[in-house]
């Protein structure tokens, strides 16, 4: 399945509030899968320094991992479809 990474300017984000942004962000993930259109969420890396932070998503389209941030009402800059590899894939 493509895999995308939905791109967000957090500026005076409380970091304690993360958990609560991704249980949503895997609720609604889970809600369109049930409606048939695959999404998953995966993971976020929260960067301070810059104010940003990185979600990744699976998902059978970027208009599928839109939605979910729209029904989640979190913001986002950009999704980019993204190609991951692990230490283990090489």
């Amino acid at each position: 399945m493509p895999q995308f990474m939905v791109e967000r300017h957090l500026p005076d984000f409380p970091p304690e509030q993360l958990p609560g942004a991704a249980a949503a962000a895997k609720a609604k993930s889970a809600e369109l899968t049930s409606e048939g259109r695959d999404v998953r969420y995966v993971r976020s890396t929260y960067i301070p320094e810059g104010e940003k932070c990185y979600c990744l998503f699976e998902g059978s389209s970027k208009e599928a991992v839109e939605e979910v941030q729209r029904r989640a009402n979190l913001p986002y800059e950009r999704i980019h479809e993204a190609a991951f590899l692990t230490a283990e894939d090489v």
